[in-house]
């Protein structure tokens, strides 16, 4: 359906990668758009997440990574996602509220002013996926908390996502088929009952401030195959925003969608595209390129080289990749290392894949890396360096290579 013209999109950033960050940065920084970056609940939170950073340490991070960028404060959004009761949800369901609860508390006293609300998974002895009433009455009294927590000043109040989709967050575990769009009815009432929820709860003012719904509009990526983007089909999904003034829907999983397809999904309003894994996935592609490049021209330098040393990281650590990788040992094997669903990005903050990456780039420096070998090893990036438009150095290589695909993002959110 046509939607106005101009800026009407946004790419959403989850991620906490440093490098990742530093290239979405100087991706948007010569556009209008402002930078959201999304942390996720597994991620950060009160408790460290598996980057040991609470939101306030977080928002540390990506604000001194601004600071060095020259990326304005004014145009960085921060974000909050999935947050509920997820990371606790082995514990009975009153426990994981109340670290939900904190986790919440935490991210609003932090300044973070989009807050993406999902209690729809089960916790102890409950079903695997909860009823609307019960995920719409929890999210109220995370809103409340959230509401309470609020830290004034010139930081304005949060704005809340409801909703959630059905795969996993991070990308589906299979062969992906035919997807299930979400049903356009049910995006009517997780609107209406998270409406009755908030209203029980005396947030009908935080409600105004809802400002988009997760959906399923067909998007998604397994370990092995992307489903892309068909605007026919999300037709009627779409047509829901007319009876929904003010809301849009935030996309999930929409990773390694092509540029068109973004483009569409932004005009059929799908206006918060989340990215993560596309993004890490790139870097990743390129430091193994760079890798490459660097046993050709420094042979034995390295007591062994950096795909080497993350395999023995991941094999050391199983438990971010071993439940979601099927097949036998060598079908493991790559998919630990080249899968969509890009789970080797759990393991990048470890200290061993910390010092392979530090070695890889002291060992390339800024040297001027031959073009033969860029074509060779990151041929994606060979006509800007042969242009002229890309330096031939390790650093600006990798970072350009998240950066071309930010600029899909950016493109088909009208900036």
């Amino acid at each position: 359906m046509a939607r106005a013209p101009g800026p009407s999109g946004i790419p959403s950033v989850c991620s906490a990668s440093a490098m990742v960050l530093e290239a979405a940065m100087r991706a948007t920084l010569p556009t209008a758009l402002p930078l959201l970056v999304e942390a996720t609940c597994n991620q950060v939170n009160q408790e460290g997440g598996y980057t040991g950073m609470t939101p306030a340490d977080f928002r540390g991070f990506v604000e001194a990574i601004a600071a060095a960028q020259g990326f304005p404060l004014d145009r960085l959004i921060l974000g909050g996602d999935h947050l509920g009761p997820n990371p606790w949800k082995a514990l009975p369901a009153e426990e994981a509220m109340q670290r939900a609860e904190a986790m919440v508390s935490a991210y609003a006293a932090a300044g973070f002013t989009k807050l993406h609300l999902d209690c729809s998974m089960g916790c102890r002895g409950e079903p695997t996926a909860l009823d609307d009433a019960t995920t719409a009455g929890r999210a109220a009294r995370l809103a409340a908390v959230a509401e309470a927590s609020r830290p004034g000043g010139d930081i304005p109040a949060p704005v809340y996502i409801i909703g959630t989709e059905v795969p996993i967050p991070g990308g589906a575990m299979e062969e992906l088929g035919e997807l299930e769009l979400t049903d356009p009815e049910a995006a009517r009432t997780t609107v209406d009952i998270h409406r009755e929820a908030f209203a029980a709860a005396g947030q009908s003012e935080a409600f105004a401030r809802v400002i988009g719904v997760v959906v399923q509009p067909g998007v998604e990526f397994g370990n092995h195959n992307v489903i892309d983007y068909d605007s026919a089909k999300a037709g009627p999904l779409s047509a829901v925003l007319d009876d929904l003034p003010g809301v849009v829907f935030e996309a999930h999983s929409t990773d390694y969608q092509r540029r068109a397809n973004l483009a569409a999904l932004v005009q059929d309003g799908f206006a918060i595209l989340k990215v993560g894994p596309g993004l890490t996935f790139a870097l990743r592609e390129a430091l193994y390129g760079l890798d490459a490049i660097a046993e050709e021209l420094h042979p034995g330098a390295r007591p062994r080289g950096l795909r080497a040393a993350m395999e023995a990281v991941m094999l050391a650590q199983p438990a971010n990749w071993d439940r979601y990788y099927e097949g036998d040992d060598a079908e493991r094997a790559l998919q630990r290392h080249f899968s969509y669903s890009d789970r080797i990005r759990y393991y990048w903050p470890q200290p061993e894949a910390r010092e392979a990456l530090d070695r890889l780039f002291a060992l390339l420096g800024d040297a001027a890396l031959p073009e033969t070998l860029i074509g060779q090893h990151l041929g994606a990036r060979y006509a800007e360096v042969r242009g002229g438009r890309l330096a031939p150095q390790a650093r600006a290589l990798a970072l350009a290579s998240v950066e071309a695909v930010m600029q899909d993002y950016i493109s088909a959110c009208g900036g």
